[in-house]
Formats: structure tokens, C-alpha cells, sequence
């Protein structure tokens, strides 16, 4: 009685919200759930490419772990404008399909491609000319400098698979079929980690290619991740086809939904990714231990990421439908459903952190000065499980209604100003070291939070249009 209390919908509203029948309990977990675990599931597959990344690169040498870690945030720099994009499609295709209208939710899809190729050939091209001075700036150690360049410029050639792949499955996900996207990455991971195996050490008769080797093996990967997602849309009966006769266009009436909640975002995620750069780039000065403790416990953090990035995308469809079909109401629960159940999961992960944290680091690694303060920054990351799983529930809602620009705000402050500063104060000033790094990512996840809770609850974001 206790559980079927906390979990029901009713007190979610206030009656001067109700604008009609509301979803009984079991419905709107289960439309949630519906949603998404797929995108969980999908979310945790693709981390876990990166946890399989750094334990085979981990057996070729050290600095190895270094050398893939630190490319990662250049990486997601470069993909700013795409990510950005893609909030943009699943907000407006899910206004579509709330309102009905499968014509503009197939001219969006056909937009987004059209103007995700262009974006990720330039990104890729720039990547590849300007990768030593990139990850130089990103606080590339020389003794790992040649390796880390190797396998950004590689891994460049993936970028115009990955990021088509990702605007694809963005538009699924407005529409609420996030299955597709599961599957797509299912098959590549698979293909990912066999690869990974075969190249980095050289089995059989491959070659043995150490860091380039995972960079081939990623960029198969979304190779294989693009052709499966571009055959979704070749598909007779679905509600995204290519089937469905509509132009191709680039027609104002389109592109402008699309800009205005993607050009909040880009906003959102340049500061999101300049503070994510400034933040590892502190850290690898710490030195090569400190940062491949941090690299490892980034890895082991990110698979929790995953259940909330799954909420989140829910979130973020379920309320833009409901927006779409004119019902803020429906929406309120769906955000506050996703807030409940991320609780839930987090309490879970906090308890795994804090028993596993020496076992958990291990698995990456035998060297014993990091097993010792990995375990120690892992109570700090279960510190944290709470807030984070939370706020990017609450950033998912408002992003579904194109509520972006708040959420561009609230990056800028947070992640590009108060998370590089206090950790810059904390490592080298006050002597905390990399404890002092994961203290400011506390910090930072609290701001968040409260920010994004705010603006949840003030319901501002209902009544954008889009």
C-alpha cells in the first residue's frame, strides 16, 4: 500500500492543472517504461564501448589510457553543432507526432540528414588537419602526444557515421520509438568490441595496432551503426519513411522550429563542452596517474549515466507530445514519473559505487596506486548519483519543450564557469588534488539541479511554442 502510494500519479497536480482525464498510475509508468529502457539499454551499450576501449587499450602500455582518455572531450567539442541539431529534431518530431502530422515530422527527419552531412564533413575534416594543437591545448602529455593524435585522426573518419547515425535515431525518439536505436547500437558495439579484440593486440592474422586499432574498430562501429539506421527509414509501414511523399526541401517553415530550439542548444552544449575540455585539461597537469585514475573513474561513472540519459530521453518525448496534444498537465506527470523513478535507480547506483569502488577500478587496471585513489574518488561519485540522475531527468523535460535556452544558461554559469574555477582552486591552490576535482563536478551537478528543479516547477516551459 505504502509503494502503491508513492508511486501513484494522483497529487502530481494541482486542480487548477487538470485539463482533463488524466492517465491512471500504471499507464504512465508503463508508457515511461516503454520508452525508456530501450534508451537506457542503448545508452549503457554505448558507455560500455568505451569501458571495453580503455580496458583492452590498457593492456598495451602505459599512457595508453591517456592517450584514448583525452581525446574525448575534443571529440564531443567537435560534435557540439550535431548534438545540438539532434535536440532539435526529437523536440520538434515529437510536437509533430503529438499533433498528428506525420508530413512535417518526415520533412524534419530529411532536414535534419540533410544538414547533419554537411555539418559533420566540415567537423571531420577540421578535426583531422588541427588534431596535435587540439589535444595539445587539452593537456596532452608529450610522452603519449604521438599516440593520442593517432587515434583522434582515425577516429575522425567516424564522425560523419556517428553523427548521421544520431540524427536518425534523434527523430525515432521524438516519435517515441527508441527501440530502433537500441538495436542500431546493439549490432554496432558488437562489431565495436570483435574489432577491438582482433586489432589492439593482433590476433590470428590482423595486425597488432594498439590505440589506432580501437580507433578502426569505433569507426566500424558506426559505420555499421549508420547503414542499420538509414535502413529504418526505408521501411514501407513507418511512421519515419523515406517512402513517405514528402520533398526534401529546406523550406523556412521547417528549418525554423528546428533552429530555434537547436541554436539554445548549441549554446547549451559549446559551454557544456568547454567546461567539460577545461575540466580534463586541469586534471591531466595532476599528472599521468592522477588522470588515468580519473579517466577510469569517468568510465565507471558514465555507465551510470546511462539510466538517467534513458529517463531522460522519455522525458523529453513524452512531455513534447503531450505539449504537441495540447495537454501541459500529462506532461507535469510524465516529468515528475521521470524524476520518481530516477530516485529509485540512483539509490541502486549509490550503493554499488560505495561497496564496489575497489572492485569496480580493478577491473580496469592492476596498478595499485590507482586501484587506491580510484576507490577513494568512487565514494565521491556515489556522493553524486543522486543529483546527477535528477538533473538530467529535469534537463530532458525542459529540452522537450524547447525550454533550451534556460538549460544554455544554466550550462554556461554551471559547467563552463563554476566547474573549471573551483576546480582549478581545489587541485592546485588548496592541495586537494584530483579529490578536488570530483568535489567541484559534486558542486556543479547541485547547481544543476536546483536550477533545472526550479524551472520544472515554475511550468514556465509549458507554454512555449514550437
Amino acid at each position: 500500500m505504502f509503494l502503491s502510494n508513492l508511486l501513484s500519479v494522483q497529487g502530481m497536480l494541482k486542480k487548477d492543472q487538470i485539463l482533463g482525464s488524466l492517465p491512471e498510475s500504471s499507464v504512465a509508468y508503463n508508457n515511461f517504461y516503454k520508452i525508456a529502457w530501450p534508451s537506457a539499454l542503448e545508452a549503457l551499450l554505448v558507455a560500455m564501448i568505451g569501458v571495453v576501449d580503455t580496458i583492452m587499450v590498457g593492456t598495451v602500455g602505459t599512457g595508453a589510457i591517456a592517450a584514448v582518455g583525452i581525446t574525448i572531450q575534443p571529440k564531443f567539442i567537435l560534435l557540439a553543432l550535431i548534438f545540438s541539431l539532434n535536440i532539435g529534431i526529437t523536440a520538434v518530431t515529437a510536437r509533430r507526432k503529438g499533433q498528428n502530422d506525420q508530413d512535417a515530422a518526415n520533412r524534419t527527419v530529411r532536414v535534419g540528414i540533410i544538414i547533419c552531412a554537411s555539418l559533420s564533413i566540415i567537423v571531420s575534416c577540421l578535426g583531422f588537419l588541427f588534431s596535435a594543437p587540439i589535444l595539445t591545448v587539452a593537456g596532452a602529455d608529450a610522452s603519449y602526444l604521438p599516440d593520442a593524435v593517432l587515434f583522434f585522426r582515425i577516429l575522425m573518419f567516424s564522425i560523419p557515421f556517428q553523427s548521421l547515425n544520431l540524427t536518425i535515431n534523434a527523430a525515432h525518439r521524438g516519435c517515441g520509438k527508441t527501440k530502433i536505436s537500441m538495436t542500431t547500437n546493439i549490432i554496432s558495439n558488437i562489431v565495436n568490441i570483435i574489432f577491438d579484440y582482433f586489432l589492439i593486440n593482433g590476433i590470428g592474422f590482423f595486425p597488432k595496432l594498439g590505440v589506432a586499432g580501437a580507433a578502426i574498430a569505433t569507426t566500424l562501429g558506426a559505420l555499421v551503426a549508420f547503414l542499420i539506421s538509414l535502413h529504418t527509414l526505408f521501411r514501407k509501414d513507418g511512421y519515419l519513411s523515406f517512402f513517405h511523399k514528402v520533398g526534401w526541401s529546406l523550406q523556412k517553415e521547417i528549418i525554423q522550429p528546428i533552429m530555434r530550439v537547436s541554436s539554445s542548444a548549441f549554446i547549451e552544449q559549446v559551454f557544456m563542452r568547454i567546461g567539460f575540455f577545461a575540466y580534463a585539461a586541469i586534471i591531466a597537469r595532476l599528472g599521468t596517474l592522477e588522470y588515468e585514475t580519473h579517466v577510469i573513474c569517468m568510465n565507471i561513472l558514465t555507465l551510470s549515466f546511462c539510466f538517467g540519459d534513458g529517463l531522460s530521453i522519455a522525458a523529453s518525448a513524452l512531455v513534447g507530445q503531450n505539449l504537441g496534444a495540447k495537454r501541459p498537465d500529462i506532461s507535469i506527470i510524465y516529468g515528475k514519473t521521470g524524476q520518481r523513478l530516477s530516485f529509485m535507480i540512483s539509490c541502486i547506483i549509490f550503493l554499488v559505487f560505495i561497496f564496489g569502488r575497489s572492485f569496480l577500478v580493478s577491473l580496469f587496471t592492476s596498478d595499485t596506486a590507482i586501484i587506491q585513489l580510484g576507490a577513494g574518488i568512487m565514494i565521491l561519485a556515489a556522493l553524486g548519483t543522486h543529483l546527477q540522475t535528477s538533473q538530467v531527468v529535469l534537463s530532458g523535460c525542459l529540452r522537450g519543450a524547447g525550454d533550451t535556452a534556460y538549460v544554455a544558461v544554466v550550462s554556461f554559469i554551471s559547467v563552463a564557469m563554476v566547474r573549471p574555477l573551483l576546480t582549478w582552486l581545489l587541485c592546485y591552490p588548496l592541495g586537494f588534488g584530483l579529490y578536488g576535482a570530483w568535489i567541484a563536478l559534486i558542486i556543479d551537478q547541485c547547481f544543476r539541479f536546483v536550477s533545472s528543479y526550479h524551472r520544472f516547477s515554475s511550468g514556465r516551459w509549458a507554454k512555449i511554442t514550437l
